[in-house]
């Protein structure tokens, strides 16, 4: 086995031709001779050569490598996000780098940085607070930085935003328990409180209190199904709450399999569940989760046109709309 990778010259050596004859041979474009290029293609093919991209990302003005910088990956959401996103990319020609936030203490500026040392052409945020000075190194560089459901930089003129109208699915969510007969409900936050998530949850507590509705919130944890279990043991241990309205579907499917298999409960009859994101999961027949979903086709299309876009272009914030999934977890409208 080779210990050490096959270089452009290793090739030239080899078809006897000269180190930019290899060059020209492996960039679209340029001129080469069909003799020469046949000798440097059968070199190339017998010693095993590929074409160094990093090497060659130094000499473009714009790489084709996208950072995608995300925590919580084994989230339902965030996992199919991912691969949506890095599939849409593909299809460009472009490179998806992922880093994962829990490798590197959840530091976004020290993430940010790593990636501009691979001279990425975007940065693209899907979890954490983007601080100003992660905003201030990627206009210095050259780099877009597209946020998706973050919350808004003071400088976001050089910053993409693309946000789930998370106010609105709040609301869409508050008005479904509500119709269903709901008095007695209960939000599941969890200890994160994102800025979409507490647009959510604020949202549909004013619309739910407005009615003269209380409502508990649930706001310790991290943000994972075993949150959303925890919740529905203690808020669930004695009859009251009918309703619950969790800010991913993450939790909601914590909540709704642990009153469903644990505590007995029948869901919907004894317990409306709504949740929020409308990951793959969701609609499994073993969950029949109802859900507000804010489409992946849609964040992955918003994402895809910032990337595309010129490093130097306008930046832009798109608003993704939001539907409310009806798939069995909440009653029937009273």
């Amino acid at each position: 086995m080779n210990s050490k990778f096959i270089s452009a010259s290793d090739v030239a050596k080899r078809a006897g031709v000269s180190r930019s004859a290899v060059s020209r041979t492996f960039t679209s474009g340029a001129s080469v001779s069909e003799k020469t290029r046949s000798k440097v293609m059968a070199a190339a093919e017998e010693l095993g050569y590929k074409v160094n991209l990093l090497a060659r990302t130094l000499h473009m003005s714009r790489s084709d490598l996208v950072g995608v910088v995300g925590k919580n990956l084994s989230s339902p959401y965030i996992s199919a996000q991912i691969d949506a996103l890095s599939a849409a990319l593909s299809k460009h020609d472009l490179q998806c780098i992922l880093v994962n936030l829990a490798e590197v203490d959840g530091d976004i500026t020290k993430s940010v940085e790593r990636l501009l040392e691979y001279r990425v052409r975007t940065v693209v945020l899907l979890s954490g607070a983007a601080p100003d000075e992660v905003v201030r190194i990627c206009a210095a560089n050259g780099t877009r930085l597209v946020l998706i459901n973050r919350s808004v930089p003071q400088t976001i003129a050089h910053a993409d935003l693309i946000e789930a109208d998370s106010a609105a699915g709040g609301r869409l969510a508050a008005h479904r328990l509500i119709e269903a007969g709901c008095r007695r409900i209960a939000v599941l936050v969890s200890a994160s409180r994102t800025h979409a998530k507490r647009a959510r949850a604020e949202a549909f507590v004013a619309e739910v209190e407005a009615r003269g509705i209380p409502v508990t919130q649930w706001r310790n944890g991290p943000h994972c199904y075993e949150t959303g279990a925890e919740a529905a043991r203690v808020l669930l241990a004695k009859p009251g709450i009918d309703g619950i309205f969790a800010v991913s579907d993450e939790l909601a499917l914590g909540a709704l399999n642990t009153a469903r298999h644990e505590l007995g409960l029948s869901v919907p009859d004894d317990l409306s569940i709504i949740g929020f994101d409308d990951a793959p999961i969701s609609a499994w027949s073993s969950h029949g989760l109802t859900t507000v979903r804010q489409s992946l086709s849609a964040l992955t299309e918003a994402t895809l046109e910032a990337v595309l876009g010129p490093a130097n272009g306008p930046t832009s914030r798109r608003s993704i709309p939001v539907t409310l999934i009806e798939r069995g977890s909440v009653r029937p409208k009273s």
